[in-house]
């Protein structure tokens, strides 16, 4: 069997070598953020500007690092003057970055209750009100919905990948009705979100394995989750907004 030419051997090591000095990177900027934040909560007791931070701050820093160039459509659709339930395609880590970047107000994500245990993330998402649910222990959905429906009645805007897993095909799985329970129960209005090029500039799999690209988050109009006959059904919204985002993604195919 032949082997690898060298100048592909050469190529593999340097992208190797820089993938570990971005991860490198990745790590000490996001702990010195994570410090700011967490310190500014301290002080100020309230979490918004904490939240913007990571938008304004840590988010950009990694996109930048990372060699991504973030494109963003449809901001227009959304009245950004109301709080909404997002809810996105998931190819990529990185999709956290990208969607704290595109979205114009202070973001909440619904995540795994394995990340609590992410030394300073765990501790910034805990401070900041994030969601987390256990897949694990079915009786921990009850507090995972009364969690999410607070925080979106208080007026927090919420973000959830209702899939539930990351795609390691870039294939859209179906989404899941229960994550859309939280906005019914509060009675907003519903964002489906389609993220593209994710996967490509950071794999889902393997360790850090990241190349420069474009990511693209296209915003669609709201769906709403009340109609007048009361609200709709859970599982009809998800199957809707999983074909917005479907219907944004073949756009943005047929325009490449």
């Amino acid at each position: 069997m032949p082997s690898s030419p060298p100048r592909r051997i050469d190529r593999n090591l340097a992208w190797t070598a820089f993938n570990a000095l971005q991860f490198a990177f990745t790590l000490a900027w996001t702990a010195a953020w994570i410090g700011v934040a967490l310190a500014l909560h301290a002080v100020l007791r309230d979490r918004h500007w904490p939240l913007r931070m990571a938008s304004r701050c840590w988010a950009p820093g990694l996109l930048r690092g990372a060699g991504a160039r973030l494109r963003v459509s449809g901001l227009e659709r959304v009245d950004w003057s109301r709080n909404h339930v997002f809810v996105a395609n998931h190819q990529s880590t990185i999709d956290i970055c990208a969607l704290f970047r595109a979205i114009p107000v202070p973001l909440h994500f619904l995540l795994k209750q394995e990340m609590t245990r992410v030394p300073l993330v765990g501790r910034y998402a805990k401070a900041m009100g994030m969601v987390f649910i256990d897949r694990s222990d079915r009786r921990a959905a009850v507090a995972f919905l009364r969690q999410s429906t607070e925080l979106v009645r208080a007026g927090g805007n919420l973000c959830i990948f209702p899939e539930g897993t990351r795609s390691r095909s870039g294939a859209v799985a179906a989404f899941k009705g229960g994550a859309f329970q939280a906005a019914i129960d509060a009675g907003v209005g519903v964002v489906p979100v389609a993220i593209e090029g994710s996967g490509a500039v950071l794999y889902p799999e393997g360790f850090f394995h990241v190349r420069p690209g474009v990511i693209h988050v296209r915003f669609g109009a709201p769906l709403p989750t009340r109609t007048a006959e009361g609200p709709v059904d859970r599982q009809a919204l998800a199957d809707d907004a999983r074909a917005a985002v479907l219907a944004m993604l073949d756009s943005g195919a047929a325009r490449a």
